[in-house]
């Protein structure tokens, strides 16, 4: 957790390598939370409710896909079975998380990461039906608006993410956004914002459960992002605009609106 706090995350060269290596990119991508591109077609499935979605149900099979071998055959995952079960650490510590796509009671899409103050570190998505990955996306940015986080950490770009509304910016911008998601809240979980950064990252629309800190921290130390409360607290504002019958009417009604 020191480590992401400072732009720092592990990577190993294989599933079976024992050793973890260290990365900070010279050049990182991010993807601006007001900047999330919205396709026609990526709408339409969002709003047509093709798949079920959930938080933090499948953390560990979520993960198994992402370090499933690719049907391109591209190399070996990064994702080592030491960096595996510490994520699995995290996500029993509260500060890593999934969302998680499903079609017929099959899990087909979904992605995972590392969350803290009004950050997230997207670490790996998976995708076994068309879009999956990115309603899951979709679903993640618009819970991180629900609670006003800050930045959206995507690592390296990638044409996938380029074509979703990630850029790419310098090392030296990457940790000001970085230190400004980590400055949203006092000591004692309240949020104080950070109103100049945070228009730089992409300032999120809506609030969370109040303005007292509940909605962007697990705790009064401000170490977790409270990711599964922003996606109930989401499920709800869907159910109160008349959208419980597809939540995805909501989402992509409010991801359209800065899109």
């Amino acid at each position: 957790m020191l480590a992401y706090r400072e732009g720092i995350f592990p990577m190993a060269d294989s599933r079976d390598d024992p050793e973890i290596f260290w990365v900070e990119p010279r050049r990182r991508a991010i993807l601006p939370l007001d900047g999330f591109h919205l396709s026609r077609s990526l709408a339409r499935t969002l709003r047509r409710g093709r798949f079920a979605v959930t938080c933090n149900t499948a953390f560990g099979e979520v993960m198994d896909a992402c370090a499933a071998p690719r049907h391109d055959g591209d190399g070996e995952s990064w994702i080592s079975l030491r960096i595996a079960a510490s994520y699995q650490r995290l996500h029993e510590l509260g500060h890593a998380h999934s969302i998680e796509c499903w079609r017929d009671g099959q899990l087909v899409g979904g992605l995972y990461g590392v969350g803290f103050d009004r950050v997230f570190c997207g670490e790996s998505m998976f995708s076994r039906e068309r879009d999956a990955s990115k309603v899951a996306l979709a679903w993640l940015v618009a819970t991180m608006r629900q609670y006003r986080a800050e930045l959206l950490d995507c690592q390296f770009m990638t044409p996938h993410l380029a074509s979703l509304g990630a850029i790419e910016i310098s090392q030296r911008r990457y940790h000001a956004l970085l230190k400004a998601g980590q400055r949203s809240y006092s000591v004692a979980g309240v949020g104080v914002g950070a109103a100049g950064n945070a228009a730089a990252a992409g300032e999120p629309v809506g609030a969370g459960p109040g303005d007292t800190g509940v909605a962007g921290v697990s705790d009064a130390t401000g170490e977790g992002l409270a990711l599964p409360e922003g996606f109930a607290t989401l499920l709800a504002e869907a159910a109160s605009a008349g959208s419980s019958s597809s939540p995805g009417n909501f989402i992509a009604q409010s991801l359209t609106h800065t899109s």
